[in-house]
């Protein structure tokens, strides 16, 4: 199986800010911040009650922005995302009825996964591009190296996501098997409710930078 366009889309951006957002007129200047430092993608979490109608507003009003939905635990939060119109989705576990059901709706979906036999159940439902959560308490980067020395084949890629900050950003950007990174840092609870939007936006340019220099050094 292929691995859908957009989530090729992540791993060339190769950063995907993990957003808890509990204000909807939040959504906008976030996403305006995030853009305006060189990542065009999102990832909002269904951990509110916000979330459907927040990734509703960024489809509508900010195209340029790829959105997708975390935290996507149930089946009414595979048709919520779906109908809001997200375009990717993340769970940080491996639930194959709920992969079935996004593959379902169409959703490109990105599994949690801690265990070489969950690696296996997610190739086994045609995903290759698997969030590893919690990735520093599971042992980092040497751990993603181990779990794909006997999968490499396979082509399998991951979203390293759990203890990933700006001191450890480069090593995990830096391991070929890693997609993206995916990163709470980037835009926190308290820089939202306080309207901190250049302070986010300096937090991301800084990790746009560590990729570029980590991946793209000749550019």
């Amino acid at each position: 199986m292929d691995t859908p366009e957009v989530l090729e889309r992540i791993a060339r951006t190769g950063i995907v800010p993990v957003i808890t957002i509990e204000q909807v007129q939040h959504a906008l200047p976030l996403a305006d911040a995030l853009l305006a430092a060189g990542i065009p993608i999102i990832e909002i979490t269904f951990r509110t009650a916000a979330a459907a109608d927040v990734i509703g507003t960024l489809v509508r009003e900010r195209p340029q922005l790829t959105v997708g939905a975390g935290t996507v635990l149930t089946r009414e939060n595979v048709r919520a995302a779906s109908q809001a119109g997200a375009q990717f989705a993340l769970a940080p576990g491996l639930n194959p009825h709920i992969v079935k059901l996004a593959a379902e709706f169409e959703l490109p979906f990105v599994p949690g996964i801690a265990t070489a036999s969950e690696v296996e159940l997610a190739l086994s439902l045609g995903c290759r591009m698997l969030k590893f959560f919690p990735a520093e308490l599971l042992g980092g980067v040497e751990m993603i190296k181990a779990l794909s020395a006997p999968y490499g084949h396979t082509h399998v890629r991951f979203i390293p996501t759990g203890g990933v900050n700006p001191a450890n950003l480069e090593s995990y950007l830096a391991c070929k098997h890693v997609a993206a990174v995916g990163g709470t840092w980037l835009a926190k609870n308290e820089d939202l409710a306080g309207n901190k939007w250049g302070e986010i936006r300096r937090r991301c340019e800084v990790a746009v930078e560590t990729e570029r220099r980590t991946r793209r050094p000749g550019e």
